[in-house]
């Protein structure tokens, strides 16, 4: 009896069926629980196919966490926007980010993963080089409509990307009370700087991250 053949795809079709099924899994049964195994079961090869295309699972979240970004991008949506000046768009962007609620599910999921240095300075460096220059942008049109006034649009395009580090507690350990002091911190810190985001945009994110850290504690 003669074996069936696998499937002959293209490189990056077996690629994106791997990050589909990744997400199906995350988003299902949960990081955690799901096993490189379980995702080639659903794809339906060889968990040799993984391992051409992915050192670890941690490498596919962090690459489904970029393909997630980038096919719902919040700097994209706002950016042609001309009904908006600078700090509009900026809280629009905010405000899209959060109402991905998959891309969020992901992302709150990557944090356990984060705990590890090589991982989390990997994510720093994503994060610095892809948000930063949308920052800046976002940052400089605001100084050029006279909606933000600020002398530090690079530090500020710089942190933007870094507070949701700060945030997350199993990186930085803190309380309910605590987060909230935090969100209050930061919102008045890039007040003083000129970026006003008001405090609501903090609690809005700090929210979700608490909700979700509580779940995964349950």
């Amino acid at each position: 009896m003669k074996l069936a053949r696998p499937a002959k795809k293209p490189p990056e079709q077996w690629k994106n069926e791997i990050l589909d099924a990744a997400k199906e899994l995350f988003l299902s049964k949960g990081y955690e629980e799901t096993a490189i195994t379980d995702i080639m079961e659903l794809v339906g090869g060889a968990k040799g196919m993984f391992y051409r295309f992915f050192q670890s699972k941690e490498e596919v979240m962090h690459a489904l966490g970029d393909r997630m970004f980038f096919e719902n991008n919040p700097f994209e949506a706002v950016r042609g926007h001309s009904d908006l000046n600078g700090l509009q768009k900026i809280r629009e962007v905010l405000a899209l980010d959060r109402a991905e609620e998959e891309r969020e599910e992901i992302n709150t999921q990557a944090i356990s993963i984060l705990k590890d240095p090589r991982i989390l300075a990997t994510a720093i460096e994503a994060n610095r080089r892809v948000l930063t220059p949308l920052w800046l942008e976002l940052i400089e049109e605001g100084r050029r409509d006279g909606s933000i006034q600020t002398d530090y649009a690079k530090e500020l395009s710089e942190l933007l990307p870094l507070i949701n580090f700060w945030l997350m507690p199993p990186l930085f350990p803190a309380d309910e009370s605590e987060i909230r002091h935090k969100c209050q911190f930061i919102a008045e810190v890039l007040s003083a700087m000129g970026l006003p985001i008001i405090e609501d945009e903090m609690y809005g994110r700090a929210e979700k991250i608490l909700g979700n850290s509580k779940e995964g504690k349950e």
